[in-house]
């Protein structure tokens, strides 16, 4: 009697994803829920969280979801910690796609509105993969969500040098943590999204309609978190049909 094993993405893995309230986030989080997956949802916004949860049970009762309020940047990360041991003990993937972003000339940029980007698009990830380290299994994949516009080589546009600067950083980090991981077995890769219609679009590109919708790059994310460390390490992979 011939028998086959699981794939990765029928197997329940362990999820913790930042930036869920809205866009690709929360697209990701439905979609791995409701296929089974256990999930940590983390956001700023308790109301947005709420609405998460509603839909993803409604499509799937039985969805494990954890809708938590913390700010990755600003909030005190014990209670996260004590979480994770008192619910998991350890999980296998780790999504960093919480950030922000500032439209502004770069004459009129300030300090802090540098010192805001590297915060949010940098340090909260660095905060949360310090943290989330010691829980990690081996052959978990930590998966940065960065950004074409700091991708090296591809189209600039004015107004966004504070977060293309950032992203870019996130992009470097992604390539040094892979390096630095590889004997822990942890695998470490970044998504460097182009356009997909959502309220950060929006605000980078007034009016500009993308061809590719939140809940279609939300999928994309949700699937590569599950798989892509099978095949990639420390890459940072453009994934853009249109530019912007």
């Amino acid at each position: 009697m011939q028998t086959t094993s699981l794939t990765d993405e029928q197997l329940p893995q362990k999820i913790i994803i930042t930036g869920a309230s809205s866009g690709i986030g929360f697209e990701a989080v439905i979609e791995l829920a409701i296929k089974g997956h256990q999930v940590i949802a983390l956001s700023r916004s308790k109301e947005k969280l709420q609405n998460l949860q509603k839909i993803t049970l409604s499509l799937n009762p039985d969805a494990v979801l954890y809708p938590i309020v913390f700010d990755i940047v600003n909030d005190d990360y014990q209670g996260l910690t004590q979480f994770i041991q008192q619910r998991w003990g350890s999980f296998n993937i780790l999504i960093n796609n919480a950030g922000a972003l500032i439209n502004k000339p770069f004459k009129e940029l300030s300090e802090l509105d540098m010192a805001e980007m590297f915060q949010s698009n940098v340090m909260g990830h660095f905060r949360m993969i310090q943290t989330c380290l010691p829980f990690l299994q081996p052959n978990a994949h930590i998966l940065n969500i960065g950004s074409m516009g700091g991708y090296l080589g591809s189209s600039k546009f004015p107004g966004l040098a504070a977060y293309s600067a950032s992203k870019a950083a996130l992009h470097n980090l992604t390539e040094c943590l892979a390096q630095e991981l590889s004997e822990e077995k942890i695998s470490v890769n970044c998504l460097a999204l182009g356009s997909a219609q959502t309220e950060m679009l929006e605000k980078a590109f007034p009016g500009y309609q993308s061809p590719v919708q939140a809940y279609e790059m939300g999928k994309y994310v949700a699937d590569f978190a599950l798989t892509g460390h099978k095949f990639f390490n420390g890459k940072v992979l453009p994934v853009a049909l249109a530019t912007p």
